[in-house]
């Protein structure tokens, strides 16, 4: 069975964030990971992990002003300088973290400009961000995000995400595959997983039921099949990673919602 992280930014929402971690634990997860942790001091997010045996497994690098809708930095001509401070903060949380690999959000395709215009600012962001991460030994993850949560999003389908770890030519730049994205964009997500899991690129999964966002248990995937398929693959290729459960509980900030949605993982 694969390993599986909490994204603490999306379960336990009844709790303060800080408190999220022992729930985690308490639960039996072993590893979490979130949004951007730049909110909180670096030193006390680590007593948490410590304190409760968990490991720090992903985060994403600052994604830009939220609030005016920006959705990442990676991809925007002119917001070099700004994307660069964000992986410079994330390498830091990364190291006091013991965290392995940082998500670099795309961003959004900017108005009347096309896709093909804006992949140079993306590949030269990227690289730049591989060759600071590979200083202190970590992975600078992309993901493809459907484009009915996030219209407009410079990445959407994993044969382009993989054409561009390609392209970057960087040990260190992998792929997050987030299935509940894949699903909703391009299906087959099986053979997705048959398909790109050898290659060594895919540095993390991601888990959400479809086409809800709720528990992986819930709607129109069949994830007890796709953990297995995970499972073969891995014992064929040697991938040793995390799934990661980013989904919104279906009782949603219920005092105990996430703890008792859990029946997927116990099962």
């Amino acid at each position: 069975m694969p390993r599986f992280a909490a994204n603490l930014s999306r379960l336990y929402l009844e709790l303060d964030f800080l408190d999220r971690f022992e729930a985690a634990a308490r639960d039996g997860f072993r590893a979490v990971e979130c949004a951007s942790p730049a909110a909180y001091d670096a030193n006390e997010l680590a007593a948490r992990l410590k304190g409760n045996g968990l490991q720090q497994v992903l985060f994403n690098a600052a994604p830009g002003d939220l609030d005016r809708g920006e959705r990442g930095l990676a991809c925007l001509p002119g917001r070099e300088r700004d994307f660069r401070e964000g992986v410079e903060l994330a390498l830091r949380y990364a190291q006091a973290l013991a965290c392995p690999r940082i998500h670099v959000m795309a961003g959004l395709v900017p108005p009347g400009v096309e896709r093909a215009g804006v992949q140079p600012t993306y590949i030269a962001n990227l690289r730049w961000a591989a060759a600071e991460a590979a200083k202190q030994g970590v992975d600078v993850l992309m993901e493809p995000v459907n484009t009915r949560d996030i219209p407009g999003f410079f990445l959407n389908r994993q044969e382009h995400a993989h054409a561009l770890v390609a392209a970057i030519s960087a040990d260190n730049v992998k792929v997050q595959m987030d299935l509940y994205h894949c699903q909703i964009v391009e299906g087959d997500v099986a053979m997705k997983i048959r398909q790109y899991l050898p290659t060594g690129r895919v540095g993390h999964f991601q888990i959400a039921g479809a086409p809800q966002r709720h528990e992986p248990d819930l709607g129109e995937m069949n994830y007890p099949f796709l953990f297995d398929v995970i499972d073969e693959v891995s014992a064929q290729c040697g991938w040793d990673g995390w799934v990661g459960c980013e989904y919104g509980p279906s009782r949603g900030a219920q005092p105990g919602g996430t703890s008792a949605g859990l029946g997927w993982m116990k099962r």
